[in-house]
């Protein structure tokens, strides 16, 4: 596989009716996937090496963004999404790779600025349900 142009790193919200936007602004953006281990490590366990349960525990991602605000409709959107508490889905590009899809909460919304720079936002996300993946 080449080398990835970071940009190319997306994160997409519903704006309704399955219609995917990319967030407006953003500059930088990341997913991490997580398992989280069920430890079955016993007296009986093979030389004291831990052992853990295959298949079980709970998975989950995260997303976050940072980028500068520019009060479009996917800004909007999101702010919408953080203060009713919605639960949409969104979805992740990942150049040469694939598109994950599927619930995410809105965790934080940041926004910062200084008198002599533009205004930023930054935004953390967390999965609330099964995630589909399919492959580009």
């Amino acid at each position: 596989m080449a080398v990835q142009n970071g940009k190319d790193l997306l994160i997409k919200l519903d704006l309704g009716e399955g219609q995917f936007e990319t967030i407006a602004g953003l500059r930088a953006s990341r997913i991490s996937f997580n398992a989280e281990t069920v430890d079955v490590t016993s007296l009986e366990s093979e030389g004291r090496w831990r052992e853990l349960l295959g298949g079980a525990g709970v998975r989950s991602a995260a997303i976050s963004g940072a980028g500068v605000f520019r009060d479009q409709a996917t800004d909007a959107r999101a702010r919408q999404i953080f203060f009713d508490g919605e639960v949409p889905d969104f979805q992740v590009v990942i150049p040469d790779f694939g598109i994950v899809q599927g619930p995410f909460a809105i965790t934080a919304v940041d926004y910062a600025g200084t008198h002599d720079g533009e205004a930023t936002f930054e935004l953390s996300m967390a999965s609330a349900g099964a995630l589909r993946f399919v492959a580009i």
